[in-house]
């Protein structure tokens, strides 16, 4: 497993889907998912510090565990099959883990909710990620790269 961190959520051109992209923590790969529009405004969100008056579903989710004495350990992009992607959720409950299926999407919303650190598998960073032949230079040629990928990228690309 490699650790990743969430690089940026934006939308790909042609369908105008919301994409999460995840960057390896040690190293230059990407991993782009295709999420759906309510996800993707839930991790931007939290990820902006914007506050929502009451509990949204992933808010709510985060209360119910804590109030449970339950915390969410890790996420983990477990691998890629017929274009969609899938995920666990790691739970720490009474000295136990619990892996408990997820969308990648709502782990990822759960993850900048609870400071969980995310994962994806080895097997799928090496399938299914994306790396740059070189290390840009600032975060802005990094975002024009990733425009450029956006540009010319669809799920298909993706099919195993």
């Amino acid at each position: 497993m490699q650790e990743m961190v969430i690089y940026g959520v934006s939308f790909d051109m042609v369908g105008k889907q919301p994409i999460v992209l995840l960057k390896t923590v040690n190293g230059n790969r990407f991993l782009p998912i295709w999420i759906g529009h309510a996800e993707a405004a839930a991790i931007l969100m939290k990820l902006q510090g914007t506050e929502s008056p009451r509990p949204l579903t992933h808010d709510l989710m985060t209360d119910m565990l804590s109030e449970l004495r339950s915390s969410i350990t890790r996420i983990t992009v477990t691998e890629l099959r017929d274009n969609t992607f899938f995920a666990l959720i790691t739970l720490q409950s009474d000295g136990t883990e619990i892996d408990v299926d997820s969308r990648p999407s709502d782990a990822i919303a759960l993850a900048v909710r609870s400071n969980a650190p995310i994962f994806a598998s080895d097997d799928l960073i090496s399938e299914s990620a994306i790396e740059f032949d070189d290390e840009p230079d600032d975060s802005e040629d990094m975002v024009n790269k990733f425009k450029e990928f956006l540009d010319e990228v669809s799920p298909d690309d993706f099919a195993t």
